[in-house]
């Protein structure tokens, strides 16, 4: 069955381009395209796509559209991965993105629009639930983090929760998950946050940058 995907740009020559160019691809279907914030979320409603593929600057304000789209898209179509991309890495970005846990989440640089096969890989991962973060993304925001071994000192349990959040899980479902009490939860995440480094960041920053610390950790398992 092909993968069916809504892309979505301002630029009408990146949209065409980008189309012909997956459409030239087996097994992927562009159902749709959008050039802006309403058009994108009507047509994930109409074609319930299995992933969206969006610019993040796009009218009314050029601004975060993109990111408000995925925030919206999780909320109301939650089986429906997204793909973000970016001129560069904005950590405010990422944090907002995957603020909500990284399962069906992706964030790449536009760079890579050019290679097909990285980009469909990406898609496909998206697609089945799995999460896509670009290199220099990671490098990025794991370059503000101490420590060369980030998951190195982590306990059995510490290492059980730090997985149950890389799939977007509160600290409620995680306890419920593993058959602990939320304050033990809350003990076993303020132990990891230390020991990766991260003691000095705000709540949400915290949690994503440890989920990226675990998915460095753990890529290519």
């Amino acid at each position: 069955m092909a993968l069916r995907i809504v892309f979505a740009d301002d630029s009408y020559l990146v949209r065409q381009g980008v189309s012909s160019m997956l459409a030239e691809v087996e097994g992927i279907d562009v159902v749709a395209v959008a050039r802006d914030l309403d058009s994108l979320v009507d047509a994930v409603a109409e074609h319930e796509p299995d992933v969206v593929l969006t610019d993040i600057r796009m009218p009314p304000t050029g601004t975060d559209e993109g990111i408000r789209a995925a925030r919206r898209i999780r909320s109301d179509h939650p089986g429906v991965g997204v793909v973000v991309l970016s001129q560069y890495v904005d950590e405010d970005y990422v944090f907002d993105l995957l603020a909500d846990g990284v399962a069906g989440m992706g964030y790449m640089l536009k760079e890579r629009l050019s290679d097909v096969e990285e980009l469909v890989r990406a898609l496909r991962e998206v697609g089945r639930g799995g999460s896509v973060l670009d290199p220099a993304v990671v490098e990025a925001l794991m370059a503000r983090r101490r420590g060369d071994a980030p998951l190195l000192g982590l306990t059995e349990r510490e290492r059980e929760v730090l997985h149950e959040m890389a799939t977007g899980r509160n600290n409620a479902t995680i306890a419920r998950s593993l058959f602990m009490s939320d304050r033990a939860v809350e003990k076993h995440i303020g132990s990891l946050f230390q020991k990766l480094g991260l003691v000095d960041e705000q709540d949400v920053s915290r949690r994503v940058m440890a989920v990226l610390a675990y998915l460095e950790a753990t890529s290519g398992r």
